[in-house]
């Protein structure tokens, strides 16, 4: 499966909101996408999930015959996918897993929670978990949504300068066989583990490539069988 942005541009009531992109992910892939702080940004991840119709260019999936807003999970978007501030993480979590059409009862979410090492931050306010924290749940969260393939992590670094944090993060979906987009605007140019696509470029870098983590094996014991004459 790839996903193929190709000159994308965007227009908005007052002028230009995103100019010519272009990008190809596809599974296992992580691509790093740079651009100046403002609603570009986002608008170029809701482009790539088929949630905002390019003005100029073309977005399309190969490979699969998934439409995009179901192959594509925008994770996080300011003033769009991003939770309530307010809500204590247990809401927010039932409501996530409701979207992903999972069971989210009281006891599914306290199971889930748990199941994700975040069982004693079940009441803290949204706004009040730590950044690594909040990051990491929202995309478990997107990932298990049936259909997903390519999970775009819209401006993590609004949250915290550590760039590992989220780019760690961002490398295991990729290994898990995920393609994965991290829309980066804070993050100085040279602070970034690789070298980014950028917005309002039609040649890109390659994104980096992750192979899926091998399942291990358990190693046999030693014979202590003697051998015999």
């Amino acid at each position: 499966m790839q996903v193929r942005a190709d000159r994308v541009s965007l227009e908005g009531h007052h002028g230009p909101l995103l100019p010519p992109t272009s990008l190809t992910v596809g599974e296992g892939d992580l691509a790093i996408v740079h651009g100046e702080p403002g609603v570009g940004v986002t608008a170029f991840g809701l482009a790539l999930a088929g949630r905002l119709k390019p003005t100029t260019g073309t977005v399309h999936a190969e490979g699969t015959d998934t439409a995009l807003p179901g192959l594509v999970a925008v994770v996080d978007a300011p003033g769009v996918s991003e939770p309530d501030d307010a809500l204590p993480l247990r809401v927010v979590v039932g409501e996530e897993l409701a979207l992903a059409h999972r069971p989210a009862g009281k006891e599914d979410v306290a199971r889930w929670l748990a199941g994700h090492d975040a069982a004693p931050f079940a009441g803290t306010r949204f706004e009040n978990l730590a950044p690594v924290l909040r990051t990491r749940l929202l995309t478990e969260l997107a990932a298990e949504r049936e259909g997903v393939r390519l999970l775009v992590l819209d401006t993590p670094d609004r949250h915290t300068s550590d760039v590992e944090s989220w780019a760690g993060l961002a490398r295991e979906q990729a290994e898990r066989g995920f393609a994965v987009v991290v829309l980066a605007a804070t993050t100085p140019l040279s602070a970034l583990p690789f070298t980014p696509a950028r917005l309002g470029s039609a040649e890109q870098p390659e994104p980096q490539h992750h192979s899926p983590e091998p399942t291990p094996t358990e190693e046999l014991p030693a014979s202590t069988d003697e051998v015999t004459e």
